[in-house]
């Protein structure tokens, strides 16, 4: 298998970690969380305080048919009764999860996002992604879950960012030395920017920009969650999805979708402290693209 990079994002200087751990990797960055680096995060871990960083969701019904209501609000989870009512002794229910929207806290796969033809590290699409399912770069890959440090940089402390804000290194570091606290190698990066996930019509979505995900891939960062993270529309016609399009699929940076970040940003607050254990464990369920999670930060 070629490794190499397209002359066009070699001659970009694109940050990639292709062919950095092997032809056949499929955990990307999440190698750099060490013995040493999960030691970090468990140092954290003192009062066993606990907060979610996952949206809630509220299923909807499988409904369909001429009489169903055309104005239904969209859910990423659908909910079919199958076992209900007296005497059942229990009750039970199917559930149809949409598993990349924008309304559920989700982990991406390093086969989601695509790369002129190619998944990372450089596998062709249409080997590594079937109709049956993904073969190479999919959840199978996070069937030990991830526990390592996670660092919270709040750029929304005194206000959601401005709208069209594209997020910089210069950002992600100001932040720092305001919270008193550095992203190391093996760290989970997590960043607050006010903003939902889901776009808001008429409003252009602050986001991260190239830059930033430079600045990631310098620093070592393993894991990206956020509330935000590719802006919609994008904010620069030349890289309009820096995380998706870059980070993802050339520096294999695994990404949390649509975290919710406003419960962690008040206890860190709070308690003065932007570090803190983040665990992740997603279903053991193989051959994804990407699966609902509840990530945990541990004070």
């Amino acid at each position: 298998m070629d490794t190499h990079l397209t002359e066009t994002d070699a001659s970009q200087g694109l940050p990639s970690n292709w062919g950095r751990w092997g032809e056949d990797d499929e955990r990307g960055t999440l190698n750099l969380i060490t013995g040493e680096a999960r030691a970090r995060g468990a140092a954290e871990a003192r009062t066993g305080r606990t907060v979610s960083l996952a949206l809630p969701i509220r299923p909807t019904p499988v409904i369909s048919g001429p009489f169903a209501p055309s104005a239904q609000d969209a859910s990423p989870v659908q909910q079919m009764m199958v076992y209900v009512g007296s005497p059942a002794p229990a009750t039970a229910d199917v559930m149809l999860v949409t598993n990349h929207h924008p309304r559920s806290t989700h982990l991406d796969a390093l086969g989601h996002t695509v790369r002129d033809g190619r998944v990372y590290p450089g596998r062709p699409v249409d080997e590594a992604v079937t109709p049956a399912g993904a073969r190479h770069g999919s959840t199978a890959a996070y069937a030990a879950g991830i526990a390592t440090r996670g660092i919270l940089l709040d750029l929304a402390a005194d206000g959601p960012l401005p709208s069209g804000h594209a997020v910089t290194s210069r950002d992600l570091e100001a932040a720092e030395e305001r919270q008193g606290v550095r992203l190391e190698s093996g760290d989970a990066l997590v960043v607050r920017c006010g903003w939902p996930m889901t776009p808001v019509p008429g409003r252009p979505m602050p986001g991260m920009s190239l830059d930033a995900v430079r600045w990631m891939h310098r620093r070592g960062a393993a894991l990206y969650a956020g509330d935000i993270g590719d802006a919609h529309p994008g904010l620069d016609p030349a890289c309009p999805l820096p995380l998706h399009g870059v980070a993802l699929p050339l520096m294999g940076l695994p990404l949390i979708d649509a975290a919710e970040v406003d419960d962690l940003a008040a206890v860190c607050a709070e308690l003065g402290r932007y570090a803190f254990l983040l665990i992740v464990a997603p279903p053991r369920i193989h051959g994804l693209t990407g699966v609902p999670v509840n990530p945990l930060a541990i004070f």
